[in-house]
């Protein structure tokens, strides 16, 4: 009987090992990110763009610190949010992500496919300046830094579904659109970067 003991107290440690071994895998316990117009991140996650690395398994989580345009993730590091095993976001790919064809002036609705609601402080939607570099990692300087759109929840918790309606700015051609989602009650936001082609 105390071989028996021993035997299953091995089997029981072995077993818990190879939990956290397991559960150790990028897990999609996340957060949330835009369905439209379709971001890096979704676009990896549906395959439609390959080696993009982690964020494939988990485009729900690009998390970095608020206060965005002040403060927040590093130029050059917007679309990952300073997570450096997302960094395959903010490769430009000379240009090359595919684009959610839109048009100036046009009235859009903004969605998010939100798996972890949180307590929410605003949306906010930024633009990259007529000019801008496509080819370049995305900076605080490409972009217009007033937000076109700004939807404040002052705390509310918005549902796992959200649809904002805005104007799309005045564009040509290729740009690049920075969503903003501003936790409340945390010190983070969740970042999504779109491709964008206007017509």
């Amino acid at each position: 009987m105390p071989r028996f003991r021993k035997l299953s107290s091995a089997c029981i440690a072995l077993g818990a090992a190879s939990l956290m071994v397991t559960t150790s895998v990028p897990l999609a316990y996340g957060h949330g990110y835009t369905s439209a117009p379709t971001s890096r991140a979704k676009f990896c996650q549906q395959g439609t763009v390959t080696n993009c690395g982690a964020i494939q398994w988990e485009p729900q989580s690009v998390e970095g610190p608020k206060g965005f345009p002040s403060g927040g993730p590093a130029d050059g590091r917007l679309c990952s949010a300073g997570i450096s095993h997302f960094a395959q976001l903010d490769d430009p790919r000379n240009g090359t992500w595919p684009t959610t064809s839109v048009q100036s002036g046009q009235s859009y609705t903004f969605r998010w496919q939100l798996t972890a609601p949180h307590r929410t402080t605003n949306f906010k939607y930024y633009i990259t300046k007529q000019g801008w570099n496509p080819s370049a990692p995305l900076t605080r300087s490409a972009l217009e830094l007033a937000p076109f759109l700004t939807v404040n929840l002052n705390g509310a918790q918005p549902p796992t579904q959200s649809s904002h309606v805005g104007t799309m700015p005045s564009r040509t051609g290729r740009h690049l659109i920075l969503a903003v989602w501003t936790i409340h009650d945390t010190a983070n936001a969740f970042y999504q970067c779109s491709d964008v082609r206007f017509g």
